[in-house]
């Protein structure tokens, strides 16, 4: 059962309606990094997560995700209210597709559920929602740069906040598992090639780091010939 409230989760204000920054903001409300998708994927990931915390957790968040994308479209609403006469309006998609916010990314595209990633292990998609909130945080902290007006960049600082709590609390869930650091997760056990670093990039100098250092790797520097598969 869903209840909305029409007072959103953060205050949205716009000084001065900008309808080409509108379509940049659609970016996040039907984009790949958007609100819509962020909310969809914790959503259906939580039905698979028998953690009884992490399901709620995940529920939590999804919800915030939906009241996000309400803020997101109550801006690009008010961005392109009252403007429809004017030559940057004119310029836009909203001159096509009308005032307010459209399932569309920045360029026109439409929203598809292909962006949604969830795979039914909570290990995996702990990990995929960090990468998802690292790609909605980069988006705002572009759409940050280019703000036209105060009250739209604070409310995106505020979005873009958010993103950093969720990725926070993702990883403090991935550590309750012990699976923040640890690759390992599943049911097969890996081969004897687990530890090896093959040095396939030799054009230059070869650079070592934690990466592919002893004793957490083995280091092949000339892997031709070396370490082949068996038929």
């Amino acid at each position: 059962m869903f209840f909305h409230k029409k007072e959103p989760i953060h205050s949205v204000r716009v000084d001065e309606p900008n309808p080409r920054f509108a379509q940049l903001l659609l970016e996040q409300f039907g984009g790949a990094t958007g609100e819509l998708t962020a909310a969809l994927q914790y959503w259906t990931q939580s039905f698979h997560v028998e953690d009884p915390g992490i399901k709620d957790m995940l529920q939590d968040i999804a919800i915030e995700e939906f009241g996000h994308l309400e803020m997101v479209g109550k801006l690009v609403e008010i961005h392109t209210s009252k403007v429809d006469q004017t030559e940057a309006y004119k310029s836009t998609l909203f001159a096509v597709r009308g005032p307010g916010p459209h399932l569309l990314d920045s360029q026109g595209s439409a929203w598809t559920a292909a962006y949604v990633n969830e795979g039914g292990d909570v290990v995996r998609d702990l990990r995929a929602n960090i990468g998802a909130e690292a790609g909605a945080r980069q988006t705002y902290e572009a759409l940050i740069k280019l703000a036209t007006d105060e009250g739209t960049r604070q409310t995106l600082v505020h979005l873009l906040t958010r993103e950093i709590s969720h990725t926070r609390m993702f990883m403090t869930a991935l550590d309750s598992l012990g699976k923040l650091t640890d690759p390992l997760f599943g049911n097969v056990q890996p081969d004897e090639t687990v530890r090896i670093y093959y040095n396939l990039s030799t054009d230059g100098k070869d650079e070592r780091g934690p990466w592919n250092m002893e004793p957490t790797f083995e280091y092949i520097a000339d892997p031709v010939g070396q370490h082949q598969s068996q038929p």
